[in-house]
């Protein structure tokens, strides 16, 4: 069955960074695009940043483009999402989801980011 395990959340500074992995199984990884979303407490889930399956496309909300970096290793069935100048906006449970977009069925756990000083 499909897995996927995010890992990397934690707590940061303003304007630090930290690199969210997930881990996934269960399917043919390179056949597939690869999505971040995320849910603040209180909030609706946002999707955050997606990926093609060769990496050719990716995607950014506008709340963190250019401060966020999706990437995958298909060698190793895992996707990255790398965060940059982190704002205490990004606190948040940050999911892992195979496909493009929010609507799709397979989603990790997820990994709870805290920014704040």
């Amino acid at each position: 069955q499909v897995q996927l395990v995010e890992s990397g959340g934690g707590l940061a500074q303003p304007g630090g960074s930290l690199r969210l992995s997930c881990a996934a199984s269960g399917f043919t990884f390179n056949k597939y695009a690869m999505s971040w979303a995320r849910q603040a407490v209180g909030k609706g889930l946002e999707w955050v940043s997606g990926i093609y399956w060769d990496g050719s496309v990716t995607y950014y909300s506008d709340s963190v483009k250019g401060r966020f970096t999706i990437s995958r290793d298909n060698a190793k069935n895992t996707v990255y999402l790398q965060m940059n100048s982190l704002k205490p906006e990004d606190t948040a449970l940050y999911y892992c989801a195979k496909g493009w977009g929010v609507k799709g069925e397979n989603w990790g756990q997820g990994t709870q980011v805290t920014v704040s000083s």
